[in-house]
């Protein structure tokens, strides 16, 4: 489940100080099985560097979104050992975000909005059924814990006769001090696919 993943990343991490990628990822790590175990989405994730191979262990039998894969060997190579403010900022708002998320590198927050149109409690719903946090914005709005640094939110509009129904993502503060703006990117297109139910 790794394919996406280039190898130098695997061979970037197989060379770091397990005690340390742990301490900065909040994760463990098997010194027999040479393996980390990282908690996502709900999910336990098995990366083994010296394999360039990634195991999940799920009761949900649909792949996540192969930039996924991408996200969690970047989360163990980049994380570091910083608070989550609690403060949200959107894309715009990471240095040199207004470049970089526009274009092909835009949030397909329009899988969202595709996907549920003005129904609200749709959205809810299946935000709900990923173990979303209820957060009080827009029309709705749920936090997700990717990992154990990595809070995302995901807020939602409903449309009227003047515009159409509207979703957007913000990120905790600290994401900013956790990856690369390309790694960003594939954490949000991520969750525009869980969110969208593209995975499910």
């Amino acid at each position: 489940m790794a394919n996406s993943v280039d190898k130098i990343l695997f061979e970037d991490l197989a060379e770091k100080n397990p005690e340390d990628v742990c301490r900065r990822a909040l994760c463990e790590y098997d010194k027999d099985k040479k393996c980390y175990t990282v908690f996502a989405w709900g999910d336990e994730y098995k990366i083994y560097p010296g394999e360039y191979k990634i195991d999940r262990i799920s009761n949900n039998p649909e792949p996540p979104h192969k930039y996924f894969n991408v996200f969690l060997v970047n989360y163990l190579l980049q994380s570091k050992d910083v608070r989550i403010y609690n403060e949200w900022i959107s894309e715009k708002d990471i240095p040199g975000g207004m470049n970089f998320f526009s274009g092909p590198h835009e949030i397909p927050t329009n899988q969202i909005t595709k996907r549920f149109g003005d129904d609200v409690e749709s959205f809810k719903k299946h935000c709900e059924k990923l173990d979303g946090t209820l957060f009080d914005m827009a029309d709705a709005a749920y936090i997700f814990r990717i990992t154990p640094r990595i809070k995302v939110a995901v807020l939602y509009w409903r449309g009227d006769e003047d515009f159409p129904a509207e979703a957007k993502l913000l990120y905790d503060k600290s994401i900013t001090d956790q990856l690369a703006s390309d790694i960003i990117l594939a954490v949000a297109v991520d969750v525009c696919w869980r969110v969208s139910g593209n995975n499910s």
